[in-house]
């Protein structure tokens, strides 16, 4: 049998899903447990096959909220005697894809409430 998949954009990127994958966005408003919908769904398919969007969301449940590795950011100019060093740790949530379903179908409803607004 052949896992349903979807393409969903968050945090101006796009990923590609399945129920089951976890996966790394740009943080989300939410606490560790609760559960979330991506109703920005682009592609779904099963296979091969291509399947209609409208009305499509993904529901994921949010494992933890975290931070990225530290990017150090190191500014200088030559014979200014002009350095500046900064540090930047970038905050991503955790996911795991719980279903892709249609909104109005039983499943989707129960576990995949509208998001609060970040």
């Amino acid at each position: 049998m052949r896992a349903m998949f979807a393409i969903v954009r968050t945090g101006g990127k796009q990923y590609r899903v399945a129920a089951g994958d976890k996966i790394v966005v740009e943080k989300i408003a939410g606490d560790a447990g609760a559960t979330i919908a991506l109703d920005d769904v682009l592609l779904a398919g099963e296979g091969g096959d291509l399947k209609s969007t409208t009305g499509l969301i993904v529901s994921a449940e949010i494992i933890a909220q975290a931070k990225a590795d530290k990017v150090i950011v190191f500014k200088k100019r030559r014979r200014h005697n002009y350095r500046r060093k900064n540090g930047h740790r970038q905050q991503h949530t955790i996911l795991r894809i719980v279903a892709i379903g249609d909104s109005n179908s039983n499943e989707a409803r129960a576990e995949a409430p509208v998001p609060a607004e970040a």
